[in-house]
């Protein structure tokens, strides 16, 4: 519990990985967080839901963010933010990643002078094309406190110049969020029984971006993939919302037979299902880390990726298509020494203290300014 003052950190939010990868953090904070939520994830399932299963205080909810255009959502959440910050100015922002909602607090936050601390900073794919990317680049520009998951994250800073001192190496606090949140044993195996899928014996396959599912070709793509492997093993296929609606506009309805089509998970029901897949096959970024807890082998359906330090030894990177096909084949004939080879592996995304170290940093960058004693 730290000691900073009742609601004087904001804490700015949009989606469910935010919450999700926040939540230890918030907790730290205790009175101090004030959580605010611009709803850019507005659908019950993937954000709501969230903030009772996670346990996290009620927000305050911004209006008007959600299903708008990425312009739209940036200044409509700008707007109200700055309402916000006149009103009752914090002593310090918090944003993490790169979504919309932490570009709109960074900039809120830098607009009146507030110091603004952007946990995962350094991230980078180096994909232009990635509306995250310019997110992320413009969120570390104006950060004064940065607090990079790894080293490869901080040289990423340094190389644009960023100066070293507003560079932290925190660790990523995705890994204290598995570690919380994954069910018991017991609780795994009922989930496996209610799902009818044996430990170690499935696929669990999850796409949501863009680039998969507003292109009808990659997505037909993927889903013929998935659809192949499901032939050979069973395949889970919880389905976002913007996902389904995509599969109906472009009349793909006839591939999900034969997969085992379910609604969006919890985060703790869908980290039981990964913790026991032979195999995961996703477009997520924030699968790409947890994995790396979880010990699982991941097939990353995307062009690029901001998170290398994944891609040494439990995720690679696949175009969709038959790549996807082979990728997967590869990594399921690996069995279950493969699957015992990446258990015995660290996370290289650190050691769960990430928002420890996270909460020390906002009681330095809101300490008041120590006097110099007289001479």
């Amino acid at each position: 519990m730290s000691r900073l003052p009742a609601r004087s950190v904001a804490v700015v939010l949009g989606t469910r990985p935010e919450l999700v990868k926040l939540t230890d953090l918030v907790r730290l904070l205790g009175p101090a967080a004030h959580l605010v939520h611009t709803g850019q994830h507005y659908d019950e399932a993937l954000s709501g839901r969230f903030l009772a299963e996670l346990g996290l205080p009620g927000p305050t909810f911004l209006t008007g963010v959600g299903g708008q255009p990425r312009a739209v959502q940036i200044s409509a959440a700008l707007a109200q933010l700055d309402a916000l910050f006149t009103a009752g100015p914090p002593s310090a922002v918090v944003v993490q990643g790169d979504t919309n909602a932490a570009l709109a607090g960074a900039l809120a936050a830098n607009a009146r002078g507030i110091p603004l601390l952007h946990v995962e900073a350094g991230l980078r794919s180096h994909d232009r094309n990635m509306p995250e990317e310019h997110n992320r680049v413009l969120i570390d520009r104006i950060a004064d406190v940065l607090c990079a998951a790894t080293e490869d994250n901080r040289a990423n800073l340094l190389a644009e110049g960023v100066e070293d001192a507003r560079i932290a190496v925190t660790g990523n606090t995705v890994v204290e969020a598995v570690r919380g949140a994954l069910p018991d044993a017991a609780a795994r195996a009922g989930l496996l029984r209610r799902y009818g899928v044996p430990a170690d014996g499935y696929v669990l396959a999850t796409v949501h971006r863009p680039e998969n599912t507003d292109d009808a070709d990659a997505l037909r793509a993927v889903l013929t993939e998935l659809r192949a492997l499901a032939a050979d093993v069973p395949v889970l296929f919880p389905v976002h919302p913007r996902t389904r609606a995509r599969i109906a506009a472009a009349g793909l309805e006839d591939l999900l037979p034969g997969l085992t089509v379910t609604a969006p998970l919890g985060y703790g029901e869908f980290l039981a299902l990964a913790r026991h897949a032979a195999l995961l096959v996703s477009d997520s970024g924030g699968i790409q880390e947890e994995c790396t807890v979880l010990g699982r082998p991941l097939v990353v359906v995307r062009r690029s990726t901001e998170r290398p330090e994944a891609m040494a030894d439990f995720a690679e990177l696949v175009a969709p298509g038959a790549e996807l096909g082979r990728a997967a084949r590869r990594r399921l004939a690996q069995g279950t020494a493969g699957l015992d080879r990446l258990a015995s592996l660290p996370s290289p995304f650190g050691d769960g203290r990430a928002s420890e170290r996270i909460v020390a940093l906002l009681a330095e960058a809101t300490a008041p300014p120590r006097i110099a004693a007289a001479a």
